[in-house]
């Protein structure tokens, strides 16, 4: 007898829900996909209890007949793709005719569409088909899904919390908005909204209503373009930073994609500008021709391969690294109103979530209308180019004035007073003093009146003897001497005389720890260890004549702003800032 038999087609379909459908937001991604692929120009998501209860998706778009939205619940039923030359000139956001069979499988599904004069209603319970009855003539889909996993136990039990259900959809939803920010989106959980845009087609007003107005200040206008790529979009200041790589969206043609490559292509770009342990904000809208990628690698779309990434990935990098390179980046210090109590409460807050047990049912309401206004300050800070010219310092003058526990310069101009960190500062120009020297091929070397001599284990003792040739590159005389040992006897000349052998054994740290090897990265760890050891430690006291000597070389760096951890050397305050502190501008005060 055979052993080997044919699944039915309910079973395949739970199992391919393991893939497509793997929580509630896998959910509200698939179901928004179709409805902005029905060429939707509103998509509303409303949700009971973060989608655990029920997520129903209303759409304006095209809709479906009745044969249609029979067949729509079919395993690779599909209206993207006829043949196999369709997938390589994919336009739509969906295209494998898997994930509504696969959502069907493992939940209650209510269906109202409508493509002209007569609607259809579809019920479906666990993949089967319940009712097929007439419906109501409104253009467009309504789709809910509700009880998700009821008839598949295992995959329940293991649903997050409601709270973590709710912000992995917010942060889908968000993604969507951004992608498409010419669709009024709105998404409601219980009786909040937590996300509503207005569809005009500006990106800016996406951001502000995800991000808020301080952020939406800071972000930088990008674009780019080869014989391959194009590239829009908006990267944030470095001084606005989070601590994950979750707010760095990539779009390709539309889609919400993942690739690691390009976020860490953003993030070196960044380097000194930032903690290397934080990331920065970054919509970019990648424009490619279909046939130079590929999405079907995964059925939840999200990955991408690129047939020319190194282009790609050099043109991004060249894109951020000339934006933030030529811009003065002092954080500005803004002093916040007071909130008066009797101030009128918005009628909706993006981060307020109310997450309500009790029985409720969703109806088909309508949102009420509330217009997004952007403030044309906000226009104005990030349309602006900040860009300066190339022979012009990027740190503006400031003349010190004093000093606060030997660690922090007070400095002054006519546009405000600045407050510069002495470490992070000193650090700055020995990070660039000694890259530029490691950079130089003919560095001069001295000899040492005491050699130094290094005692390694053995196995440390191995890997350097293999990078042996850095040190000599870097004008050190090295010889073996004993078991394990070195000895040194000469020094590149750029290397400080104090502290010496505790700088040669830093170089040697680095070249043994250093895991995955390359010249670049060994120069810049090496410039960076270095440059802390020999900066100005806290509470040193520096007559005026060494403070305006330090402002000075900080200026002639090509970027003053960050030490090489990225923590920032200098701060502002503005007089106008200054004044509100001491309540003299735009206060009731008696004189």
């Amino acid at each position: 007898m055979a052993v080997i038999k044919v699944m039915d087609e309910l079973l395949a379909n739970k199992i391919a829900a393991g893939e497509v459908v793997e929580r509630c937001a896998s959910v509200v991604k698939e179901l928004v996909e179709n409805s902005i692929d029905a060429g939707s120009s509103e998509i509303k998501v409303l949700l009971q209890d973060s989608g655990t209860r029920e997520i129903k998706v209303i759409d304006n778009g095209k809709g479906m007949d009745e044969d249609d939205a029979v067949l729509a619940f079919s395993r690779h039923a599909t209206s993207k793709i006829l043949n196999e030359d369709d997938l390589y000139r994919l336009s739509t956001l969906g295209f494998r005719g898997e994930a509504l069979a696969s959502i069907a499988a493992v939940s209650k599904v209510d269906l109202k569409t409508c493509a002209g004069d007569i609607g259809t209603h579809v019920i479906i319970n666990g993949g089967k088909i319940v009712e097929v009855s007439k419906g109501d003539a409104r253009r467009g889909t309504i789709i809910s899904v509700s009880e998700l996993f009821y008839n598949t136990p295992a995959r329940l039990k293991h649903m997050k919390s409601l709270y973590t259900e709710l912000a992995s959809i917010t942060d889908y939803m968000n993604k969507l908005a951004l992608s498409h920010p010419d669709i009024r989106f709105a998404l409601q959980n219980n009786d909040s909204i937590i996300l509503r845009t207005d569809g005009s087609g500006n990106t800016l007003k996406v951001i502000q209503s995800i991000y808020g107005n301080d952020v939406t200040r800071k972000m930088v206008p990008v674009s780019a373009e080869n014989d391959d790529y194009e590239i829009t979009g908006y990267i944030s200041l470095p001084e606005v930073h989070r601590s994950s790589r979750n707010n760095m969206v990539t779009i390709v043609n539309g889609r919400v994609v993942r690739n690691m490559e390009i976020n860490r292509t953003i993030n070196e770009a960044y380097h000194s500008y930032k903690p290397d342990n934080r990331y920065p904000i970054t919509v970019l809208n990648i424009t490619v021709d279909p046939s130079v990628i590929d999405v079907n690698i995964h059925p939840t779309k999200m990955d991408i391969k690129f047939s020319k990434m190194d282009t790609l990935l050099e043109l991004v990098s060249q894109m951020v690294i000339s934006k933030i390179s030529n811009r003065e980046l002092i954080p500005k210090v803004e002093t916040r109103e007071e909130v008066k109590e009797e101030t009128e409460k918005p009628k909706y807050a993006q981060q307020f979530i109310t997450l309500d047990s009790k029985e409720s049912k969703i109806e088909e309401v309508e949102l009420p209308e509330e217009q997004i206004v952007l403030n044309d300050e906000i226009v104005d800070l990030v349309s602006e180019d900040d860009e300066y010219k190339a022979e012009e310092k990027l740190m503006p003058e400031m003349y010190p004035t004093g000093l606060v526990h030997g660690t922090y310069i007070i400095l002054e101009n006519e546009k405000g007073m600045y407050l510069m960190d002495l470490h992070a500062a000193k650090e700055r120009c020995n990070y660039e003093r000694f890259k530029e020297a490691m950079g130089k091929p003919n560095i001069a070397s001295t000899a040492m009146l005491f050699p130094v001599t290094i005692e390694l284990s053995n196995d440390d003792y191995i890997i350097l003897k293999e990078h042996l040739n850095l040190l000599t590159d870097l004008k050190f005389k090295v010889e073996e001497f004993g078991v394990n040992s070195i000895i040194v006897k000469e020094h590149p000349t750029w290397l400080p005389t104090n502290n010496l052998e505790d700088s040669i054994r830093t170089i040697i740290d680095v070249i043994i720890r250093e895991k995955e090897f390359s010249i670049e990265k060994f120069n810049e760890k090496v410039a960076t260890m270095m440059s802390c050891k020999h900066a100005i430690r806290a509470n040193t006291h520096l007559t005026m004549e060494d403070m305006r000597d330090l402002v000075e070389d900080l200026r002639n760096c090509k970027n003053p702003f960050n030490c090489p951890h990225g923590r920032p050397t200098t701060i502002f305050y503005s007089n106008y800032d200054l004044e509100k502190l001491f309540k003299r501008s735009g206060f009731d005060t008696k004189k």
